[in-house]
């Protein structure tokens, strides 16, 4: 595999194990979604769900600070004002990851925040850093989450708990984000790709024809297809 430390996303096919690793590749900026990252995450994530030899994905961000920070706004804002559409790009579709029927989990290792718990809440199982922070705090900067965030947090936890999470913008601590359901597990940092390798471990065990289909399944069912259409 050639050199992509440089990249702002680095992305590892292990098909001896069946997975894959994409990795936020920008610490600098807090791992900060800038066009060129979501160019990769796009290309990388077709490359997944296209690979028969790979069954899952991991999702996570370079260094021990922030798994992923959302926009880089330096880059994104720019691009806009100078008439940029970022086509075909979508960068919603990039992030919600609901074409994607084989299982993808996420390892927090750091700050979840804005766009990329977005992103987080795409992906299948999360296991999180006992340092790990989760957050939409667009609203107290005047703006509102662009990528679902409003139809997809209240379907994933508690009503209550989303609404806090996106009225007051406050971070919640990982033992916080464990305790309303939106994530799995809370680990030692050490522990986190260790932990997030097992869970995958014990899908790959499993036939992965009848794993997809039942993503596939709750997948069309949250979008209100009934039984007979999912």
């Amino acid at each position: 595999m050639s050199d992509q430390s440089d990249l702002p996303l680095i992305y590892e096919k292990d098909p001896a194990n069946r997975r894959c690793v994409i990795t936020f590749n920008r610490p600098e900026r807090m791992n900060a979604m800038s066009l060129e990252l979501l160019t990769l995450l796009r290309d990388a994530t077709e490359d997944f769900n296209n690979d028969p030899d790979l069954w899952v994905a991991i999702i996570t961000g370079a260094g021990e600070r922030a798994f992923c920070a959302g926009a880089d706004l330096s880059s994104t804002i720019p691009a806009k004002a100078g008439g940029a559409r970022n086509e075909p790009l979508k960068v919603n579709e990039t992030r919600n990851l609901h074409r994607v029927f084989k299982p993808v989990l996420s390892a927090i290792n750091g700050y979840c925040i804005a766009g990329g718990l977005e992103y987080m809440l795409g992906t299948d199982i999360r296991v999180a850093a006992e340092h790990a922070e989760f957050g939409l705090q667009e609203v107290r900067w005047g703006i509102v989450p662009d990528a679902g965030a409003h139809i997809r947090l209240p379907r994933q936890i508690p009503w209550a708990w989303a609404m806090e999470i996106l009225l007051t913008g406050r971070r919640l601590s990982a033992q916080e984000a464990l305790h309303c359901g939106l994530i799995n597990r809370v680990v030692p940092l050490e522990d986190l790709m260790p932990t997030t390798h097992a869970i995958a471990d014990l899908i790959c065990a499993n036939g992965p024809l009848a794993v997809r289909t039942a993503k596939e399944i709750v997948i069309r069912g949250s979008m209100g297809m009934s039984w007979e259409q999912a």
